[in-house]
């Protein structure tokens, strides 16, 4: 590819074969069937049917629905109701959620510009911008979107937000000669225009070199487009541990077929009784609740600003191990404030300044006049530097429009990014004065004299020596430094010109930057704590993203900081070896970001990005989390991230990552509920399948107990109160499955438990020789048993640690599933239906009886420390 930014502007002509009189229309034509239409071309979409379709390939809900088919040939249409219910609520639900995030591309589109204006055949004409091609004289005003990537040929002091592509806010002073260098990053080609900028300042004329697809614009788009997205920590264990479940359930199954035929049962009877076990053994509410958990969150997570597009997303901010965060906006206040000045030869703060001092109320007065900023319906328009000015002024009670009504403006010299200087002329009372600002290193050789408390004097070598060191020392940490200066001009001569910007007195240095957000050094401590590590990537220059990175904390005395060129030099796996040493990338591009995510990954760590302009949207899609800003944030941005911060602010970010810990715990909670509460009916099947006796459930029984004990308390210990210790707790490790064998331990320790109070029911149901009372009993047992057991489920630790009522939730599901158990076993249409035996009342005190010993061993066990469901590492 052809690198036009280091060609002089009649090479550029040349290769691109353009005459002064712009393209002709046979040029256009064969330059539109050579380089197609300036649009971003999309890649082939599924439909929603297809995506629909494919939330049917997991193995566990191919075995349900097998399972369902066959309940309906055996007449157990409840329980294929159900199943299939569940099955379509979850594909409906993954489908929405794939639907809403695939519209990355289509607001790529949406940042081109409707037309532009080019000269053809001689003669300045307006076509839409998608029929621009290479070679097109493009013109270009403030206010203008740039259609196309160019190199300039006519500047006039054209200013540019680049901010879609470098991730910067700030204008950018474009230029027309030559670039040195083979690999400038985009931010350096000043003077080069991209597709997507905005035109905010001046005018220009440029040679379009690259349209559609080839432009910069282009580039992310495919990058975006070829970038795939990464499943969340809890989706994969759920699709490990779903197969590991279904290849047990179908051996299980299999065998008591197998053994039920053996003994003599009927085959219907027996595919009846292994469907019954599949019914109670696969938890198919598993990916309901989960989902509900995950929704609920979201609520939550909304209320403090953070707003979830994706619901998996909210667990996978719990085993966030690394957070790679842009500066401006995010980590900083996206505001230029005036932190330092030195003026009558000393160092001030800006806060400290005594405007009894004549030179320092010149300074912050002189820094207003000479400035283009604006108060409009009391909001600031202009260049970010300017505002830091006025806001100066508006801390000592120094009104910009007062002010500039009283010294009236009568001329200027705008600012020139060749010259770095602005001048404006002013009548102060019988005095005519010329104020100039710009770059320190420029005005310093146009400096005369200086002013002083004791008056205006001239300057020495030493004067000059003492501006240019503080103008370093402030370059240093990362301040962006501008000279004032002002001169006596003849009141008569408002006509100006180049020539009078010297012989200027000295006033003062003013030193600004963007700074940090007030609680971004707290959330990076806190970052650190909880094990995470944060890492700052942004397109502003080296020095200033290290003074910002060191003041908060991200930036350690061992830790480097690099810019984009020097990844250039590095493998993929040089940069996977160097990446953990590195706390912050400066001048970086799209493919930067996105391999600093993919180095990251490939160390095992979860990724979360944040960014908010077109250049981010592709690492945003790599990234495991990727969080848009909602306040700054480009539509493309928003829409390829998982999530959005509506205040744009870094400590939001943590305070998910603690709902997102909070919110794995609470889902583990509930999957711990399910599955032992499911292996205790497992285990009283077996038992009385190997022991010969009679069947303990009906497939009523277990569609109840799937219905109603399942689901309530489950969704009721995802609403556990947050606790703020998990931030004391590093990530977790993605590599760990859910079903760890501490998880699985307890669970099988607990549904035991469950099990054996449920088979004692049986028995003393069995001892009246009613098998329809043994069996009433032993789903009566089985059934309250559950519901106690959501309060054992609510934490690791014994429930008289955490609260007995600090869930009201908890309290609602145990209520409500209390009753509806009783009209089952009460109401005489329902007993009918359920096939339940009439209960004395000895009996009724039995089932609660053996109930509640449940309750009380595990939380004898919890006291004991003998069960630890959880195992250490949440």
């Amino acid at each position: 590819m052809k690198k036009f930014y280091g060609k002089s502007i009649p090479e550029v002509l040349d290769i691109l074969k353009v005459s002064s009189k712009g393209l002709n229309d046979s040029e256009v034509e064969k330059r539109q069937q050579q380089y197609g239409y300036n649009e971003l071309c999309e890649g082939h979409k599924k439909s929603i049917f297809q995506i629909f379709m494919e939330q049917f390939k997991d193995l566990l809900i191919v075995i349900l629905i097998v399972a369902a088919t066959v309940s309906i040939f055996t007449g157990n249409f409840e329980s294929a109701m159900v199943i299939f219910a569940v099955i379509i609520l979850n594909s409906i639900l993954g489908t929405v959620q794939q639907v809403k995030a695939e519209k990355s591309l289509k607001s790529l589109k949406a940042l081109s510009a409707p037309t532009a204006k080019v000269l053809r055949n001689g003669i300045q004409v307006e076509i839409p911008s998608r029929e621009v091609v290479v070679g097109d004289i493009l013109y270009l005003e403030a206010g203008d979107y740039i259609s196309a990537d160019g190199r300039i040929i006519e500047n006039y002091s054209i200013q540019v937000n680049e901010s879609s592509l470098t991730g910067e806010s700030e204008n950018v002073s474009k230029t027309q000669d030559i670039i040195e260098g083979d690999n400038a990053a985009i931010g350096d080609r000043k003077n080069m225009l991209f597709s997507g900028s905005l035109v905010t300042y001046g005018r220009a004329v440029i040679v379009v070199t690259g349209t559609g697809m080839k432009t910069e614009l282009g580039k992310v788009a495919s990058l975006l487009k070829n970038t795939e997205e990464k499943k969340t920590p809890l989706q994969v264990n759920l699709d490990n541990f779903s197969k590991k479940l279904s290849i047990l359930i179908l051996i299980i199954c299999v065998l008591i077929f197998i053994l039920d035929v053996f003994r003599g049962y009927p085959v219907m009877d027996s595919i009846m009784f292994s469907i019954a076990l599949a019914v109670a053994a696969i938890p198919e509410a598993l990916s309901s609740i989960v989902t509900i958990v995950l929704a609920l969150g979201t609520q939550k997570m909304a209320r403090e600003n953070a707003i979830v597009k994706k619901l998996k997303a909210v667990e996978g901010l719990g085993s966030v191990s690394v957070i790679c965060s842009d500066k401006t906006g995010t980590l900083t206040q996206n505001k230029m404030t005036v932190k330092k000045l030195y003026t009558d030869n000393k160092v001030l703060n800006s806060t400290e300044l005594n405007l009894e001092n004549e030179v320092e109320k010149q300074a912050v007065l002189m820094g207003i006049l000479c400035n283009d900023a604006s108060t409009t319906y009391g909001e600031k328009i202009g260049d970010p530097t300017e505002i830091a000015l006025v806001d100066l002024g508006e801390i000592y009670n120094m009104d910009e429009l007062s002010l500039r009504k009283e010294y009236s403006r009568i001329g200027e010299i705008p600012f020139d990014s060749e010259r770095k200087i602005m001048s404006t002329v002013h009548r102060v009372k019988d005095r005519t004065l010329m104020v100039t600002k710009g770059a320190p290193d420029v005005l310093i050789d146009r400096i005369s004299k200086i002013q002083t408390s004791s008056g205006i004097m001239d300057i020495t070598e030493e004067g000059k020596s003492r501006i240019e060191r503080a103008n370093e020392d402030f370059s240093k940490t990362g301040l962006r430094v501008l000279a004032v200066t002002y001169k006596e001009i003849d009141i008569d001569k408002t006509e100006l010109d180049l020539n009078q910007e010297n012989d200027l007195v000295f006033v003062a240095l003013t030193a600004m930057m963007d700074p940090p957000r007030e609680e971004s050094a707290r959330a990076i401590s806190s970052c650190i704590k909880a094990g995470i590590r944060t890492v700052m990537i942004t397109g502003d220059h080296k020095i200033t993203a290290s003074a910002i990175a060191r003041e908060i904390g991200i930036l350690k005395d061992k830790d480097e900081a690099v810019e984009g060129y020097e990844l250039d030099n590095l493998s993929d796996e040089e940069l996977k070896e160097k990446v953990d040493k590195v706390s912050v990338y400066a001048r970086v591009s799209p493919e930067h970001k996105i391999r600093i995510v993919k180095a990251w990954q490939e160390k095992d760590n979860i990724v979360a990005m944040t960014g908010d302009g077109v250049n981010d949207a592709p690492a945003l899609k790599q990234a495991d989390i990727g969080i848009a800003m909602g306040i700054t944030g480009t539509e493309v941005s928003k829409d390829a991230a998982s999530m959005v911060l509506m205040d744009d602010n870094f400590a939001t970010i943590v305070k998910s990552i603690c709902s997102g810990r909070n919110i794995y715990n609470n889902i583990k909670n509930s999957i711990k509920f399910l599955l032992s509460g499911n292996t205790a009916g497992i285990m009283a099947v077996l038992y009385t399948s190997l022991a010969a006796l009679p069947i303990p459930f009906t497939p009523a029984h277990l569609l109840f107990i799937n219905l109603v004990t399942d689901s309530l308390p489950a969704i009721a210990l995802g609403l556990e109160s947050y606790k703020d210790n998990v931030m004391k707790e590093k990530p977790r490790n993605i590599n760990t499955p859910i079903l760890t064998k501490a998880f699985g331990k307890g669970i099988l320790i607990e549904g035991l438990i469950i099990a054996a109070f449920t088979i004692l029911a049986f028995y003393t149901g069995l001892k009246t020789g009613d098998h329809m009372l043994a069996s009433t009993m032993a789903f009566s047992t089985l059934c309250l048993s559950r519901l106690f057991h959501g309060f054992n489920c609510r934490s690791r630790e014994s429930i008289f640690k955490i609260g007995l009522f600090s869930n009201k939730y908890v309290w609602f599901a145990f209520g409500l599933g209390v009753a509806l158990l009783s009209m089952v076993l009460f109401l005489p249409p329902l007993k009918a239906v359920f096939e339940i035996s009439n209960l004395n009342l000895k009996q009724v005190g039995t089932i609660v009886l053996f109930s509640f010993m449940t309750f009380v061993l595990i939380q004898i066990s919890k006291l004991m420390g003998g069960v630890r469901p959880h195992g250490k590492n949440l």
